[in-house]
């Protein structure tokens, strides 16, 4: 099997590369403080033909002896993505090469693709590593019990990823996850939403998990959130926060809604931020 070129970038001893997992779809009905024919004309303007497109990344991370996956996609969940299967041995990269999975949050499309179409799981030799507030949200019954009965197919996805690994599943509250990966809180979107700052060789590069999902709505117009967010004040609180940071220092940033890019510098004039992606 050919190994195929995807987006990836260099930090110090670590190539980090973006996999696709595919696509879903979310009506711009689902986005607060703006409207939704303001949104459809900002995608246009940007270029984006697939309007309420959201594209679905995961980042495999190599260097330093270990072979580490952040977030899974959704694994067709709901028929949204499902191409990391496919994806990764076109990366020359197989699921049991995998040795840690670091999760984002535990939202369908970033553990859907943790088990297979019979619910076993795919990575067999990976530890699965997650915020440990994360885990407790999903595995909560009252946390079920109060929400909306769209909501409770997260609830058992979230349950079923940490059922099947959970002989090998590694919560943390804070700090260095891995050596050279560091935990960094974003809260709002979910209760342990955490995004990895990873750093080698004097370089960084900023994981940010779902600091957005429409980057060119959501990075002019921090204050646009979407109703997957389980705090959406302090998700877009979270937001600007992260714009302002990431801009000042010019960090390189992943994230799993950036695009098929993958990477990308956020730019500041003014108060307005831009996305610049990274070559």
């Amino acid at each position: 099997m050919s190994i195929l070129v995807f987006p990836s970038q260099q930090v110090g001893d670590l190539t980090i590369t973006a996999v696709s997992d595919g696509y879903l779809h979310a009506s711009f009905d689902f986005l607060a403080n703006i409207d939704p024919a303001d949104a459809s004309r900002m995608q246009e303007n940007a270029g984006i033909k697939d309007h309420t497109a959201i594209h679905i990344n995961c980042y495999l991370v190599r260097g330093g002896g270990r072979t580490v996956l952040i977030d899974a996609g959704a694994g067709g969940f709901k028929q949204w993505g499902g191409r990391l299967k496919t994806n990764l041995p076109l990366a020359g990269i197989q699921p049991s090469d995998i040795d840690a999975i670091l999760l984002t949050h535990a939202h369908p499309d970033h553990v859907g693709g943790l088990m297979d179409a019979s619910g076993e799981a795919v990575f067999p030799n990976a530890e699965l590593v997650a915020h440990h507030r994360e885990v407790t949200f999903w595995q909560d019954d009252g946390n079920l019990s109060r929400a909306p009965e769209r909501a409770h197919g997260n609830f058992l996805v979230a349950r079923q990823a940490f059922n099947e690994y959970r002989d090998r599943l590694r919560t943390f509250d804070a700090g260095e996850v891995l050596p050279g990966m560091t935990a960094v809180p974003l809260p709002g979107h979910t209760d342990g939403h955490t995004g990895y700052r990873l750093e080698s060789g004097g370089q960084n590069l900023l994981v940010w998990g779902d600091s957005v999902h429409f980057p060119q709505i959501q990075i002019p117009r921090p204050d646009v959130t979407i109703a997957f967010d389980q705090d959406s004040h302090l998700a877009a609180a979270t937001r600007t926060r992260l714009l302002d940071l990431v801009s000042s220092e010019r960090l390189l940033i992943a994230g799993m809604h950036l695009g098929e890019l993958g990477f990308a510098r956020i730019k500041r004039t003014g108060g307005n931020y831009g996305v610049a992606y990274a070559e």
